[in-house]
């Protein structure tokens, strides 16, 4: 019986504990938007060995089901040999109403009402375009999915049933509100009695595609099933790296997509599940130690924390108290 691997949908090996007990390894802390978004594979095994044979571990696949899930399965589980037995997908009422056709969010800008009062025809619209893409996307790799909603003080008890309603209906396992920021582990008790029972169930993993699989085959796929695209569109610079690779003799190594975390598509404003576009790849590289091709999907940069004028123009040293200015 393979020890319980559980992925949800924290990142430096720092071993840490707790607030009720519950060890935790914080190894490695790649955005899964231009990496692959995943905690190490020997803090993953160092949990497994330590929980023992009837225990759970908890690992964290940065961002959705699009981007992280889909790279620590076939890039994370192709290396480390694991194979998941559940995968936690993690919701929200407001994402989902922003998924449903809610208004635009700025940050530091007060919260539109739609968020804050109860919108039902929001939250359905999110559950039936994105929460069903996201449950989709999971099983494609023939693991079972527990949907766990993050309750919000402004969440109302309709918004919560009908979150958990639909997401049964698309096929999750099971859909539970989980109120563990408010009340710690006993907020979240009917959660891990769900995840124990899908682990208890048999699984079908596979990968979504072969190693051998043509590299521009291995974008496509992705692409398709997915983020919803027809197809994808390769510039001349990409095409031209992708058949230096094969050259180099790379054409084997998985796939880790540069795509923006904001929407299923490239185009960041585009929410819900779109359809009908085309994946435009601008270039191609290789991370051949880390052992991954990375396509840049549209304007994706891999460095998209900066601000358009960098921190450090602000620090200076003071030549005469030799302290430090413009930090914070």
């Amino acid at each position: 019986m393979p020890l319980k691997h559980l992925l949800t949908c924290a990142y430096c090996l720092d071993k840490d504990i707790t607030s009720q007990g519950t060890p935790v390894f914080v190894h490695a802390g790649p955005f899964a938007n231009i990496a692959h978004g995943n905690s190490s594979v020997l803090a993953d095994k160092l949990a497994l060995k330590l929980v023992g044979r009837d225990g759970f571990v908890v690992t964290e696949a940065g961002f959705g089901a699009d981007i992280g899930m889909e790279k620590f399965f076939n890039i994370k589980c192709r290396a480390s040999g694991l194979r998941p037995n559940v995968v936690v997908l993690v919701a929200t009422v407001r994402a989902l109403k922003m998924h449903g056709g809610g208004p635009h969010v700025s940050a530091g800008s007060p919260l539109p009402r739609e968020y804050i009062d109860e919108n039902l025809s929001l939250v359905a619209g999110g559950c039936q375009s994105n929460l069903k893409k996201q449950i989709q996307i999971a099983q494609q790799f023939g693991v079972p999915v527990v949907v766990a909603l993050n309750v919000f003080k402004t969440d109302t008890q309709a918004e919560i049933d009908l979150v958990c309603q639909i997401a049964r209906e698309c096929g999750a396992f099971d859909a539970l509100p989980c109120n563990h920021w408010a009340q710690g582990g006993r907020g979240s008790v009917a959660l891990a009695q769900a995840v124990k029972q899908a682990a208890s169930k048999p699984s079908n993993f596979q990968f979504l595609y072969h190693s051998e699989m043509p590299i521009v085959e291995k974008i496509r796929t992705i692409a398709q099933r997915v983020y919803g695209a027809d197809d994808i569109d390769l510039s001349l610079e990409a095409q031209t790296k992708i058949d230096y690779y094969n050259q180099q003799g790379y054409g084997s190594l998985p796939i880790c997509m540069a795509k923006t975390h904001l929407s299923l598509s490239h185009m960041p404003d585009k929410k819900g599940a779109p359809t009908g576009f085309v994946l435009p790849i601008r270039d191609v590289r290789a991370s051949v130690g880390a052992g991954f091709i990375y396509p840049l999907v549209g304007t994706m940069s891999t460095m998209p924390g900066l601000p358009t004028r960098p921190c450090f123009y602000d620090i200076d040293l003071d030549p005469a108290t030799e302290e430090i200015t413009g930090l914070f």
